[in-house]
């Protein structure tokens, strides 16, 4: 599917390089069609792996997107040239006028803190918020969905005693719910993480449905009633080298981890891993992007000539 974005962005030749259809922003002019505006406030340090995984796996469908890449205002990034984020990311107050038919918050890596130690977190509050009457449907990914539980329906989170990383199994519940539309019984997913939400909390609120979750990570998919807010607590983005990535690093520090579950071939790193979870992964943004914000959108917001 033609993702818009800019010609110079480093994702795009790599994008092409996997055969992804990527248009720029120039060609795009030429067709007479509304994209889907779709903004990405990216939290992740590693912000060039993240906007690759994210714009691989919104490549899956017919629809045109248009992709904003959004960063904090509060925090500046310290692991990203600061030419890349003034070339290809706006800021809050610049779009706060604006609407658009999809939002991703990433995950990041603060979830040791409690979220009003984060740095950022009033500005990310204030996101949030906003996000209820200028965008059609939110997802939250990783740590944005535990702070997205927290902020909207004051569901706490919960430290581990050991970090979750890997590639574990899921199970759908809900099965009609159009989020897990083609999902089969049993999928997997990679989690990187060392909190977890409080699942009973979220099965006693009422506007809250878990459509998806695993025995040993807990609930996997949230979706509230109208759809608008949807939260993941893994990863289905990463690519196939992410966790050994991490795994590699933690073990350069010395912090002696654990060997992410499911992941390597025969769970031994020199074997290098599996890809297990890229179908699921493709279903789950199709599955986003398709009933909850385009059959859901408006075709013409009351702005739309600011958008």
């Amino acid at each position: 599917m033609p993702i818009r974005i800019d010609a110079a962005l480093p994702a795009k030749a790599i994008l092409e390089k996997e055969n992804v259809f990527v248009m720029d922003m120039d060609r795009a002019g030429t067709q007479d069609i509304r994209p889907l505006k779709i903004v990405i406030l990216n939290l992740m340090p590693t912000k060039l792996e993240t906007e690759l995984h994210l714009l691989r796996s919104l490549s899956n469908t017919p629809l045109q997107l248009d992709i904003t890449f959004l960063q904090t205002e509060s925090y500046t990034p310290t692991h990203v040239p600061e030419a890349h984020m003034e070339k290809f990311y706006t800021v809050f107050s610049k779009i706060k006028e604006k609407k658009f038919d999809g939002m991703i918050i990433t995950g990041a890596p603060v979830e040791l803190k409690e979220f009003e130690e984060v740095d950022y977190w009033d500005e990310v509050a204030a996101i949030m918020e906003w996000s209820k009457t200028n965008v059609t449907s939110t997802l939250h990914i990783c740590w944005a969905a535990q702070a997205g539980l927290y902020y909207h329906y004051g569901i706490k989170k919960e430290a581990l005693d050991q970090k979750i990383s890997g590639v574990y199994r899921h199970h759908t519940i809900h099965k009609k719910t159009p989020l897990v539309r083609g999902f089969d019984d049993y999928f997997y997913a990679p989690h990187s993480r060392n909190t977890a939400v409080d699942g009973e909390a979220v099965r006693k609120n009422k506007d809250l449905m878990i459509v998806a979750e695993s025995e040993e990570t807990g609930p996997y998919a949230i979706v509230n009633k109208t759809g608008s807010q949807i939260f993941v607590t893994g990863h289905p983005e990463y690519d196939v080298m992410t966790l050994d990535t991490e795994y590699q690093r933690d073990v350069k520090k010395g912090l002696n981890p654990e060997v992410p579950k499911n992941y390597y071939l025969d769970d031994n790193p020199e074997k290098g891993p599996v890809k297990s979870w890229r179908c699921h992964a493709n279903t789950l943004y199709n599955n986003w992007l398709n009933y909850y914000v385009y059959q859901n959108t408006p075709y013409h917001w009351a702005d739309d000539e600011n958008k």
